[in-house]
């Protein structure tokens, strides 16, 4: 879809009823976009409270931490309360930006087959480019490794 160093797609966003969050209006600092299935699922979780936990990190290296889901603003504010999350989630109701990122695919579980959201995550520049992409992400030790790039850009 798209290669390392190449601009990243545009994200603008509502993360909260009154905020909306732009890429292009982070630009100088580096971005983690952490794209994941669903609020209050297992897995999402704790991808979740990994990135919360390893913010102080993200924040001294320069970083800002993003994820996003199809999941209601209402759904992301309960989520950040109730497992006390430290970024914003971003609400794509409309699936534009997970479209953008290629994120957005067929998926089968239990014999059955849907459209989701595959777990990816992207790295972006001071400058704006793609610079590391995690696809079909595993969550354990996922957090530490993208830290790991973070630190070496």
């Amino acid at each position: 879809m798209f290669d390392l160093l190449d601009p990243a797609p545009e994200v603008i966003l509502p993360a909260n009823a009154d905020q909306q969050v732009s890429l292009a209006s982070l630009r100088g600092q580096k971005v983690v976009l952490f794209f994941y299935p669903r609020d209050n699922t297992a897995g999402c979780t704790k991808e979740a409270i990994g990135f919360t936990e390893a913010l102080p990190e993200f924040e001294k290296n320069g970083a800002v931490v993003l994820g996003i889901s199809k999941d209601s603003l209402a759904s992301h504010e309960r989520f950040i309360a109730k497992k006390e999350l430290g970024m914003p989630l971003l609400s794509d109701e409309h699936s534009d930006v997970c479209e953008r990122y290629g994120v957005w695919k067929e998926k089968k579980m239990y014999g059955k087959t849907f459209m989701g959201i595959e777990r990816s995550t992207f790295l972006i520049d001071d400058l704006g480019r793609i610079a590391g992409i995690w696809r079909k992400v595993k969550v354990d030790g996922h957090v530490t490794e993208v830290l790991e790039a973070v630190k070496a850009l």
